[in-house]
């Protein structure tokens, strides 16, 4: 009889550990595809616009309590390409395969990237005033932000922000799809239309 008590306790023991062993196995292969798949779409998310702007620079120099003046003048044509971009791979994430949660814990800032194209017109310049490399980096920065200021008004922001969050609904459709659940910042992230609060 105590034998055949034994036997049934050990049986008992090899049955439940073998479920915890495929039930421990299950989340780990869960826990390793969704760590392959965050790396998929460890990408540039990038939006990218052209800008056409027209600056007139102009810089004037005086001597002798305002007797002598000199004075250079521009007309600036600017063709910029810019892109923003987020940079999937520096999206930090914690995976629990107990609770079976992701936690995402860091997502990096946008990155804007301006490249402009500038070519001058109508140059004039006194002798005593000229353009110099000096001038061409002045007006090259104010180009850039004036750009800056321009594209951040703009709808290649909302863009960039809308493809962000459609890569964040790929981890969300992953983890819901196998039981897991998601987390920013503290939250649940219940639905995908949570997701459009992150970053906003």
């Amino acid at each position: 009889m105590r034998n055949i008590f034994f036997g049934i306790v050990i049986a008992l023991v090899i049955v439940f550990g073998l479920r915890y062993c495929e039930h421990r196995k299950d989340a780990t292969e869960q826990s390793a595809l969704i760590q392959n798949e965050l790396r998929k779409v460890s990408k540039l998310v990038v939006a990218e616009g052209n800008y056409a702007q027209v600056y007139t620079y102009e810089d004037f120099k005086t001597w002798y309590f305002d007797f002598l003046s000199a004075k250079k003048r521009a007309l600036v044509v600017v063709n910029a390409e810019a892109s923003i971009s987020y940079d999937l791979s520096k999206v930090e994430t914690e995976i629990d395969e107990v609770t079976k949660t992701v936690t995402i814990t860091n997502i990096p800032e946008p990155e804007l990237s301006i490249n402009p194209s500038i070519e001058y017109y109508d140059v004039q310049q006194d002798y005593l005033n000229q353009f110099g490399a000096e001038d061409y980096n002045k007006i090259k920065k104010q180009v850039e932000d004036s750009l800056r200021k321009t594209i951040q008004k703009s709808s290649l922001v909302t863009n960039a922000q809308n493809r962000f969050i459609s890569e964040l609904q790929k981890i969300y459709i992953l983890t819901n799809s196998m039981g897991w659940t998601l987390y920013y910042d503290g939250a649940l992230m219940e639905n995908e239309a949570d997701l459009k609060s992150v970053k906003q």
